[in-house]
């Protein structure tokens, strides 16, 4: 985006939460398991996050609005040696930066976090409709080595 506002990243407030949930809102998978009309369980969630230092929530703000948002979790473990791994979850872009380039730099930020927290491996999942999104990582370097499961509780 040639002359764009600058682009900022920085901790995620309160005060972002109805920008963050209306962007985990925004698509077809976010929409039937998010609800913008009560925004106090994200608030509760965002306080506990907050308080742990092991967990980064995080905007893109450009022109003093939030653009784009992940969470970055760094977990320590026995494996590999006893390295600290992260894992980005929550990755949204605005409807209207997509395609800017902002995907790219959010999770650049992300993996160079990851570097300076000592992290020997950054981990993510996506859904397996999101065809586009794993172009998306596979293109920033990441593979598909793993296959997930999930429980709902």
């Amino acid at each position: 985006m040639t002359g764009a506002p600058e682009l900022t990243f920085r901790p995620a407030t309160e005060a972002d939460l109805p920008d963050i949930v209306a962007m985990l809102a925004d698509d077809p998978l976010g929409a039937t398991r998010e609800s913008p009309d009560d925004l106090a369980p994200y608030a509760a969630a965002l306080k506990r996050l907050t308080e742990d230092p092991h967990q980064h929530v995080v905007v893109a703000v450009r022109a003093e609005r939030v653009v784009g948002t992940l969470q970055l979790t760094m977990v320590p473990g026995l494996s590999r040696k006893g390295a600290t791994r992260s894992i980005i979850e929550g990755v949204r872009i605005h409807a209207d930066e997509r395609g800017s380039g902002l995907g790219t730099r959010l999770i650049e930020w992300a993996v160079e976090r990851s570097r300076q927290e000592g992290c020997a491996l950054v981990q993510l999942t996506s859904d397996a409709t999101r065809t586009d999104a794993h172009r998306f990582y596979e293109r920033l370097g990441f593979t598909a080595s793993h296959v997930g499961f999930k429980l709902q509780l």
